[in-house]
């Protein structure tokens, strides 16, 4: 099933579990297993919703204890009927820089609490928490954000009240949900499309069901009104050939960003698995923005472009 169909109505918030196995989370990558630890997290969300996470970290700062100096870390944020498996192929790339990677199923995903999802608006305050939890621990210092879809979006209503994040990736985020709503009204993800003199009774009925399931009111999602308000070094990707959230979303933002930033249009559609460049190529984004210049002590020597096979 395509991730994004029922975006529009009540559907648009309540979406099949993406399944999530404890399995699946243990290492199976070119990392050595032995480099890493894996540590399961529950966080509970201000609804009183439990969070289910995973920290990959780097063993000498899992086993470091608190003398250990904290080190970078990114969080993952997962699209629209997914879960925090997406981050899985990512672990290889950042662990043997000494940046850990944490990854959550929002609310109403995978094995976290909640019925609902609301690409963006609650989501934001999930990863309020997760933050919170990671300052807290003492084993991080800069934390950056790599977000899909809604993700991307939960990403940037963070971002601009919370100035600390140290970069953040952005793919296919929309900019506006009922702009994105209407759209895809007249699109072939609906089986029948929306005439449009009709659209906007649709719309307001969709709207009025959303806001009494969820207590959020889809007008006000609108994550244009919110790139104004950020200077957190940014890099913007989106799928060309993408017919679910248009190009021209990501354009937008890109283009009303205030902050440092920085523009990759790269081929696929919404749900295409990214080149791995371009994966490694926002992880050296990362790098520059945490102002990481070099590899761990320990590990083998060179400049992080070189590890990542990238020219610095």
């Amino acid at each position: 099933k395509h991730p994004g169909r029922g975006w529009v109505g009540a559907r648009q918030i309540r979406v099949a579990r993406a399944a999530v196995r404890a399995r699946a989370l243990e290492p199976h990558h070119p990392a050595p297993a032995a480099a890493l630890r894996l540590q399961d997290v529950d966080i509970v969300n201000a609804r009183g919703m439990t969070l289910k996470c995973s920290h990959f970290l780097p063993r000498s700062l899992a086993e470091g204890g608190a003398g250990a100096d904290p080190k970078p870390v990114v969080i993952y944020l997962h699209q629209n009927a997914s879960c925090r498996l997406e981050a899985l192929r990512l672990v290889p790339l950042f662990l043997p820089l000494g940046i850990s990677l944490f990854c959550f199923d929002f609310a109403g995903c995978g094995e976290s609490d909640g019925e609902y999802i609301s690409l963006g608006w609650y989501e934001r305050d999930d990863l309020a928490e997760v933050v919170a939890y990671l300052r807290d621990t003492g084993k991080v210092s800069a934390i950056g954000l790599w977000g899909r879809s809604m993700g991307a979006v939960t990403a940037l209503l963070h971002a601009d009240r919370d100035h600390s994040i140290g970069g953040m990736v952005l793919d296919s985020p929309f900019c506006n949900l009922s702009t994105l709503a209407s759209e895809l009204a007249r699109s072939e993800y609906l089986a029948v499309k929306v005439p449009n003199w009709l659209m906007s009774g649709a719309l307001a009925l969709g709207r009025m069901r959303i806001q009494s399931l969820c207590g959020f009111d889809i007008d006000k999602l609108t994550p244009e009104q919110h790139v104004g308000n950020s200077f957190i070094p940014a890099l913007f990707l989106h799928g060309r050939q993408d017919d679910f959230i248009g190009p021209h979303h990501t354009e937008n933002l890109y283009a009303a960003y205030t902050g440092d930033k920085e523009l990759e249009m790269v081929d696929g559609d919404h749900n295409s698995l990214r080149p791995s460049a371009l994966n490694r190529k926002a992880v050296l984004f990362f790098c520059r923005a945490f102002r990481c210049s070099t590899i761990p002590e320990g590990d083998a020597g060179g400049s992080v472009a070189s590890v990542l096979g990238l020219d610095a």
